[in-house]
């Protein structure tokens, strides 16, 4: 690492260069990809299968690559290949126009894409445990990602169109696969003791017990709401009569807030324990969407969305920390990646239903997403009841 200045040559510097390019490649595809499928004359449906199909494949990819992670040296060199392959793929885009080849580069990328954040975040959780840093500011440089890439890149679309899609995304993917070069060795010495709690099992399925469940269960619940508002929320806000204008900004401001917190997050975090860090997202999404249930004014809107620092950003660090203090070094990723296939099972079900209410009840269909805060709340609540937190 003699190439960096010392000051970024330090393990948490590192990762936090490669954290702010995990989501640049996704944050240009959720402005560009809808509209340059339109072009390529695919019709809703197609584009709907198109986002779809991919993200069930990763299901089934999650926990068997977190194996693989856990199993190699170090997590360290299963992320740099899923980040030279995640680089190589998009290339496809230049050479596909029809439905099937465009569906089949689009999965393999979004598998290597998916595949990353599970195992960069388990990564450094424990990383920064040991070495006694902080895990909020190395993970709060993947949301500025997002907002540089969605709110600044994204930007070029007024000036070039969906033709840039493609020469961006390639170029966003090789700036992650060359800076995954940068990372460092993540794992703990064999020596080195990374926990405080008591002896956990070495094995993911022995921690599997129902206490342990219920809280990742609770955060895949309300983290299905996220991606509701990812799909249906501009087009709601847009036929209450929100102006188009103020439908960016609403966007910006909930991952903007998401990043405060997480930069803040060392300062309170340590307070409390990680099942009411989910306990608190819950409740905070509860209030949010039970509001915008009510097409509430823009001004409205946009407090609301702040909420999403609480919904999102306190509970996701609240299942990253669960799964650190249950669970050893050697299920890390896997326990990760399973924490992910249960988020991404219930958006791709709540996604599924979600539009059926959308189209008969409009913006009420947000009590839909009520419902689930409230089923996450006894969620977590139950697991409280079942075995009490220790320090954690």
């Amino acid at each position: 690492m003699s190439l960096l200045p010392s000051r970024f040559a330090s393990p948490e510097a590192r990762a936090s260069f490669f954290q702010f390019t995990v989501y640049l490649p996704g944050a240009v595809s959720s402005v560009f990809l809808g509209i340059w499928l339109s072009e390529h004359g695919l019709p809703a449906d197609q584009i709907g299968i198109v986002n779809a199909i991919p993200m069930l494949c990763l299901l089934a990819l999650n926990m068997v690559i977190g194996r693989i992670a856990d199993r190699a040296k170090d997590w360290r060199s299963v992320i740099l290949v899923l980040a030279m392959v995640g680089g190589a793929v998009p290339f496809g885009l230049f050479f596909v126009n029809e439905f099937w080849g465009i569906m089949l580069v689009w999965a393999l990328v979004t598998m290597t894409n998916g595949a990353i954040p599970p195992l960069i975040d388990a990564a450094s959780v424990r990383m920064t445990r040991r070495n006694g840093t902080d895990f909020g500011v190395v993970r709060a440089w993947a949301t500025v990602g997002y907002v540089v890439g969605a709110g600044g890149i994204g930007m070029l679309l007024m000036v070039y169109g969906a033709g840039a899609f493609v020469p961006l995304f390639v170029a966003m993917s090789l700036l992650r696969a060359g800076l995954s070069l940068l990372l460092p060795r993540f794992r703990a010495p064999d020596y080195a003791k990374t926990l405080a709690a008591a002896l956990p099992p070495t094995r993911l399925k022995d921690s599997l017990h129902l206490w342990f469940v219920l809280p990742l269960v609770a955060f895949a619940l309300i983290n299905a709401s996220h991606a509701l508002i990812g799909g249906f929320g501009a087009l709601l806000w847009h036929a209450n009569g929100i102006p188009d204008y103020y439908i960016g900004p609403l966007f910006a401001i909930s991952a903007a807030a998401e990043a405060v917190i997480m930069f803040a997050w060392r300062r309170f975090g340590g307070r409390i324990t990680a099942r009411n860090m989910i306990l608190a997202a819950c409740i905070a999404s509860l209030v949010r969407f039970t509001a915008m249930a009510f097409n509430p004014p823009v001004a409205v809107l946009f407090v609301v969305q702040m909420l999403h620092a609480v919904s999102f950003g306190v509970g996701y660090f609240g299942v990253v920390h669960f799964i650190a203090n249950w669970t050893d070094e050697s299920n890390a990723a896997e326990a990760q990646g399973f924490a992910n296939t249960l988020q991404q099972g219930t958006a791709v079900l709540s996604l599924a239903g979600f539009g059926w209410l959308v189209v008969q009840f409009g913006s009420y269909a947000f009590f839909a997403s009520s419902v689930l805060a409230v089923l996450g709340i006894i969620c977590v609540l139950i697991s409280l009841r079942i075995r009490p937190p220790k320090d954690a």
